[in-house]
């Protein structure tokens, strides 16, 4: 029997879907699963997975809550959810959870194409389980049309632009899915305005206790962790909303603590930055200028 801390590696399409119960894929490299044509005793259930390959979930109308280890996905009548090869996910505990489509592909189908390079350019593939895509009626249609154009080419019979206009048909899905996730970001403005009262909350906290004394300048995986979200997504809806990504947005926010301190206070430049938690005053002057093009002792001068 599988222990819980076991990982389930499935190295192929082919192996996958033998472990569905389904038939051997049209193509090595690329299949679509209909989770409605799968028995549901085949699948993995409360596992720890992990694929060599690329998937794009397609729930098309499931609405709720699923679980996959510690962390909810939340559905709103369906939606996009995206992984990388060699992700580790939990599998749902639910069978019933299984629903839609799902779009697999190895990253062999798509390594001499210029998608080969570009694909890491697309975050959402770096975004936890629990930060979906939501999709209104008509991004649904669209998704759905998209899917079922690859569909078509898969079940046609394989000539020398078969692979051509499948990582075509699967770039494109990718576009829109950026597309789509913008649009996101920018209608939940709210929840995602909360995002950044909580960030601007936290790294206030972080420099007023001196924190910054003890652990050095936060990070972005620290930032992220402690609002629970991937640094990838943090990022991107940071990006969509201010035009700044998390590491931009931290410095923004120290070079503003560093001018109150130089406007305020008599402390040296080396002290300012050994407060804000540089190692090396040197760094703090360089990313200062950088950033307000004065050095900090320029600043200061300014209010004399």
């Amino acid at each position: 029997m599988q222990q819980p801390t076991d990982i389930n590696r499935i190295k192929s399409i082919s192996q996958l879907l033998r472990m569905l119960e389904l038939p051997s894929p049209l193509h090595p490299l690329i299949a679509l699963v209909d989770y409605d044509r799968v028995p549901i005793e085949t699948f993995p259930q409360g596992q720890k997975i992990s694929l060599d390959f690329y998937k794009i979930s397609f729930k098309t109308s499931f609405r709720g809550h699923i679980k996959y280890g510690q962390d909810y996905y939340d559905f709103e009548e369906g939606g996009l959810a995206f992984l990388k090869p060699k992700q580790i996910v939990f599998s749902p505990e639910d069978a019933g959870s299984y629903e839609g489509i799902a779009l697999y592909f190895h990253p062999d189908l798509i390594r001499n194409y210029p998608l080969g390079k570009t694909i890491n350019q697309y975050g959402f593939f770096s975004y936890d389980v629990s930060e979906a895509l939501f999709l209104s009626a008509k991004e649904k249609e669209i998704i759905a049309s998209l899917l079922a154009a690859i569909a078509v080419e898969l079940s046609n019979n394989t000539d020398s632009f078969s692979q051509d206009v499948m990582v075509s048909q699967i770039e494109l899905l990718l576009n829109y899915s950026n597309r789509f996730y913008n649009r996101q970001f920018m209608t939940r403005k709210a929840v995602n305005h909360d995002i950044i009262t909580a960030l601007d909350t936290f790294l206030n906290r972080y420099f007023e206790e001196e924190s910054s004394l003890k652990n050095g300048l936060p990070s972005v995986k620290y930032i992220s962790t402690e609002l629970k979200l991937s640094q990838r997504y943090l990022s991107d809806m940071l990006s969509s909303l201010t035009g700044l990504n998390t590491q931009q947005y931290i410095q923004n926010t120290i070079i503003e603590k560093a001018k109150e301190k130089l406007s305020t206070t008599h402390l040296s430049v080396s002290e300012i930055a050994y407060e804000l938690g540089f190692e090396h005053s040197q760094s703090f002057s360089k990313l200062f200028k950088n950033k307000t093009h004065v050095s900090p002792l320029e600043f200061r001068k300014s209010f004399g």
